[in-house]
């Protein structure tokens, strides 16, 4: 018995059909016996695809803690537990837990492509075994089966054709190809393109019209499909450009912190401090310095980006998605539905000298169209009768039923005014086959309406508009040519009974380009994203839609395989591009899951395409991944924004600390009043900045180069800036009080809460001075810091809360104190933008951007 291995290394395409049949050891006739059938299943197993095996639940959980600031967390809960410090220990504790399950539940949604792949092939079929046609599970075959095809049963495994009649195969979900195959079993050569394999039928495909007969050559994991199955499991989907440029944040953070914690500890230690208090100190600085509300505050932004993207006909289904396409510099889209409008439409009829010019797109024949001269309604008239498809309305959108190209040539009669009713009835016909390559129908009265390609029309009708013909052609469009003859009903409708037809005229077609997907394209390439087209049809075809939207012939990719796909992302990936892949069909999965952003078609995509992409677009349209790009931009911008305003709190917070020890004074803060300064300002103002609208030019600068870490060096010298000045800051407050030590702790912390509303006024832009920019663009900053200020009053004066917090209420030279300082570190700030604008002048490198060093410095945080 033949295995299916075997009979994929001696490639059935290449061979003819007798070889085949004797190399599968069946019957092209009466196919397998029950038992022979029986016995191969037990070998081969079932045609189905190989479960996975995910990590188990607390595997998946335990993996959320996997963070080098996770781990100081911890062991900062742990110790103040140690110490007695309950309440210390459980907000930290608190934070950790939440942020983990955000995590988990992200991912237990996210690995579903392969689910999705198995469905596709669980179906029925209709074998011949022991002569006798049966229906099975497509579970129950195995190789050497013969399997029965008929028109609208999807193929239930790789079959090589050995019996066709008109059969066309749609195999675009596979393939990319964009029109149903017609295929027959001769064979082809070995080398030929999975797409060019016209004597083989694919598992998952599906038969438009037509029929028969294939032995099986592959099941379940050795079919194409199953291959594309083994690619989308072993394709390791990268990580975002945000959590690659986080993780070197964290590890860098986490050394600083642990080697200050560590040097604080010592220093104290050897100035004669308790070990004990040190400890607490060292937990202070590590709890300070470290931006608990980072995670909460990149989900937030992240959420309010897909909440906005949703508005623009993007669905988000990996959160960290959003900010990906922000930094996104390529862009590869397919084609058919994404490029164009999928369906083909009908431009230009000429007929008699005449032009015809076919308004609209798709398959609506409605709307104003002007008459058609009578010649280009006998045209029109040869496509709506030689044609076995129609047009229906479906959920208010026009489809086709049947071949595309003769939907197109029913919308372009329907626009003229003719119906079916206008058509005489048919008696007979001669169908389209691949080698014909045309077609004719003889109807009542004997008259014949031929329709086909230019060349095979000319040849009955000794003539063609060959020039015209050629310049259509030349324009991109598929062009076929009609022709009327006529053949008495009792003479047989052969081709030699067709010579002397009379060539009516021409229809040219073809998938017209999206009028938004031009300006999407060139709205990315204005924003410096390159935009490559990658797709399984014809170069041909493929570059005329590219020549309409300017894009270069290398820019264009064609006949691409799924494995070939997934080695272009990965090659544009090894060069520095952080890469957007569009696709609707399983050939796309595995590019669409290595991809750093994977996006899929709602409506024309497979489901497979759909669980493998991170973003679906419902309406199927580049535009909308630009406005998706320039979402995503606006939200890297806002994380940023809140990343610069949180980070000098926490690096102030750890040197306060720092500096007591090496000064051997009290602790101007203590522990518990840090953590509450992070959580409670973090979420009542730093939040605020998610809210923030995007920035006009945010799609007339350059993508952000991937290798730019996340604080360039102008940012962090900002940063130092203000930590410099919250720690001297806070350290005059407590120590020029004059009060208790409570009142002292309670005027610094205070000091720290309004210094950080003022910088957030700061933060609303990294480079602009803010008098240019209104409140009213975003409401809930003024609401965060009433809040805010609200719960500072109550930390202030709650006597529960100087119980808790050990603060102290303050009078009001204290606040005006406060105040004051708040002014200062606004104005320090402002000051330092107009310097960097004015003096230094625009050959200063932007906030946002490095200089050339930078950029290439991978290690940089």
């Amino acid at each position: 018995m033949p295995s299916a291995t075997a009979e994929r290394d001696v490639a059935p395409h290449g061979l003819p059909v007798h070889e085949v049949v004797l190399i599968a050891e069946t019957d092209a006739d009466t196919g397998l016996s029950g038992a022979t059938a029986g016995e191969r299943l037990a070998t081969s197993g079932p045609n189905r695809l190989p479960e996975r095996r995910g990590p188990g639940r607390l595997r998946r959980m335990l993996g959320q803690f996997h963070n080098p600031l996770i781990y100081v967390l911890l062991g900062a809960a742990a110790l103040t537990a140690v110490l007695g410090e309950v309440v210390d220990a459980s907000v930290v504790l608190g934070v950790v837990l939440v942020n983990a399950i955000v995590g988990y539940l992200q991912e237990v949604r996210a690995e579903r492509a392969l689910d999705a792949l198995e469905a596709m092939v669980r179906t029925e079929a209709t074998v011949i075994r022991d002569g006798t046609a049966v229906r099975v599970t497509s579970e129950e075959l195995v190789p050497g089966d013969l399997v029965v095809l008929e028109e609208g049963d999807q193929v239930p495994a790789d079959l090589r054709l050995v019996r066709t009649r008109e059969l066309r195969v749609d195999e675009s979900a596979l393939t990319g190809e964009s029109q149903p195959v017609a295929k027959d079993p001769l064979p082809v050569p070995h080398d030929t393109a999975l797409a060019d394999r016209t004597n083989m039928a694919y598992s998952g495909t599906l038969v438009t019209t037509g029929g028969g007969r294939g032995v099986v050559v592959a099941t379940g994991a050795d079919t194409e499909i199953g291959h594309v199955h083994r690619l989308v499991g072993s394709t390791r989907a990268v990580q975002t450009p945000l959590t690659r440029k986080l993780a070197r944040f964290s590890k860098a953070l986490t050394v600083v912190i642990m080697g200050l914690a560590v040097v604080s500890v010592v220093i104290g230690v050897l100035r004669g401090e308790p070990f004990a208090d040190m400890v607490t100190a060292a937990v202070a600085l590590a709890v300070g310095a470290i931006p608990e509300g980072l995670p909460a505050a990149v989900t937030v932004t992240l959420a309010i980006g897909v909440a906005r993207m949703a508005r623009r006909n993007a669905v988000i289904r990996r959160l960290p998605a959003v900010e990906t396409l922000g930094s996104t510099t390529l862009v590869c889209t397919d084609k058919t539905g994404t490029l164009t409008a999928n369906a083909m439409t009908v431009r230009q009829v000429v007929a008699g000298g005449d032009r015809w010019e076919v308004d609209g797109i798709g398959y609506s024949p409605l709307g104003e169209h002007p008459p058609a001269p009578d010649a280009v309604r006998e045209v029109l008239l040869a496509g709506l009768a030689c044609n076995d498809a129609d047009v229906v309305l479906h959920e208010d959108r026009w489809t086709a039923v049947g071949d595309p190209t003769e939907a197109a040539l029913v919308v372009s009669a329907r626009k003229a005014g003719l119906t079916s009713d206008d058509v005489p009835e048919r008696v007979d016909e001669l169908p389209f086959t691949s080698q014909r390559r045309f077609m004719a129908t003889r109807h009542v009265g004997g008259v014949v309406y031929l329709k086909g390609a230019v060349e095979r029309i000319s040849g009955f009708t000794g003539s063609t508009d060959r020039p015209e013909a050629e310049a259509l052609a030349g324009q991109g469009l598929r062009v076929l040519a009609f022709a009327r003859a006529r053949v008495p009903e009792d003479v047989p409708l052969t081709e030699d009974a067709l010579h002397g037809a009379v060539l009516l005229g021409l229809q040219a077609m073809h998938d017209p380009p999206r009028p938004e997907a031009l300006e999407a394209v060139r709205a990315c390439q204005d924003a410096g994203i390159e935009v490559r087209m990658i797709t399984g049809d014809h170069f041909g075809t493929a570059r005329a839609i590219a020549d309409r939207f300017a894009l270069a012939d290398g820019a264009v990719h064609a006949r691409v395989s799924p494995e070939e796909k997934l080695k272009l992302v990965k090659e544009f990936q090894a060069a520095g591009n952080v890469v957007a892949m569009t696709g609707d069909g399983v050939n796309d999965a595995p590019a669409l899951r290595r991809a750093d952003i994977g996006v899929a078609m709602g409506r024309s995509g497979t489901e497979v395409a759909k669980q493998a992409a991170d973003m679906v677009l419902t309406d199927d349209n580049f535009s909308s991944i630009r406005a998706a790009v320039e979402e995503g931009r606006a939200v890297f911008d806002n994380l940023r924004k809140f990343i610069i305003w949180t980070l000098p709190t926490n690096m102030a917070e750890g040197l306060v600390i720092l500096t007591a020890i090496l000064l051997g004074t009290a602790l101007p803060i203590l522990p518990v009043q840090i953590l509450w300064i992070n959580m409670t300002t973090a979420v009542a103002l730093g939040l605020t900045l998610a809210f923030e609208p995007r920035e006009p030019e945010v799609m007339r600068r350059p993508p952000l180069p991937p290798s730019l870490p996340l604080l360039t060096r102008a940012l962090v010298h900002r940063i130092l800036l203000v930590s410099a000045v919250l720690l001297a800051g806070s350290f005059a407050a407590f120590h020029l009080s004059g009060g208790p030590l409570d009142e002292a702790r309670t005027v610094a912390v205070n000091v720290f809460v309004a210094a950080q509303i003022a910088y957030l006024f700061n933060c609303r832009s990294l480079e602009q001075l803010r008098p240019r920019v209104g409140l009213r663009r975003n409401p809930w900053l003024l609401v965060g810091v009433t809040v805010t200020i609200a719960l500072q009053l109550a930390f202030t004066y709650l006597p529960a809360m100087n119980t808790l917090f050990h603060t102290a209420p303050i009078g009001w030279s204290a606040w005006a104190a406060v105040v004051a300082l708040a002014v200062v570190a606004y104005g320090v700030v402002e000051l330092e933008k107009w310097w960097r604008r004015r003096i230094k002048g625009r050959a200063e490198p932007a906030l946002g951007a490095p200089s050339a060093p930078e950029a290439r410095d991978e290690s940089a945080v």
